[in-house]
């Protein structure tokens, strides 16, 4: 998984020029077409023209953010409960090829990104999940 550049920023603003790091109220994972790439291109997210019922889901559930992740050891995280997209009920096939972890529920910032293991053809009725443990964050 790659942090994108505004995480870089500030770890780079926090660690060697003092600056307070901002700390997110909530991590909301979401769905990509296409490499969203460390810059955050959101051009190629899911949109809710073709996939009607998409938003992005907050990891933690509605809970503290803390409870979204496992506390990092050696410096890696993972997702400490499922995250499920709603059915695609969209007319036709989403094609999600990239995931990416953001501090707010549209908009935001971008924190981290990855390709899916492998590319997912989501078909009308078609659920989207990720498993506990399944999105790993690991700090290099």
């Amino acid at each position: 998984m790659s942090a994108s550049n505004y995480v870089e920023d500030n770890v780079i603003n926090s660690t060697l020029r003092g600056a307070a790091y901002p700390v997110p109220s909530g991590v909301y994972v979401a769905l990509f077409t296409a490499d969203p790439t460390d810059a955050g291109v959101t051009a190629n997210e899911v949109q809710a023209s073709v996939w009607p019922s998409y938003a992005r889901q907050d990891a933690a559930a509605g809970g503290a953010i803390s409870s979204g992740w496992t506390a990092p050891a050696d410096g890696v995280s993972s997702n400490a409960k499922t995250i499920e997209f709603p059915a695609n009920d969209g007319a036709g096939t989403v094609p999600v090829t990239h995931f990416a972890l953001f501090d707010a529920a549209s908009g935001g910032n971008m924190l981290f990104h990855a390709p899916l293991e492998s590319a997912k053809n989501i078909e009308v009725g078609d659920v989207m999940a990720f498993a506990i443990g399944s999105i790993v964050v690991t700090a290099t």
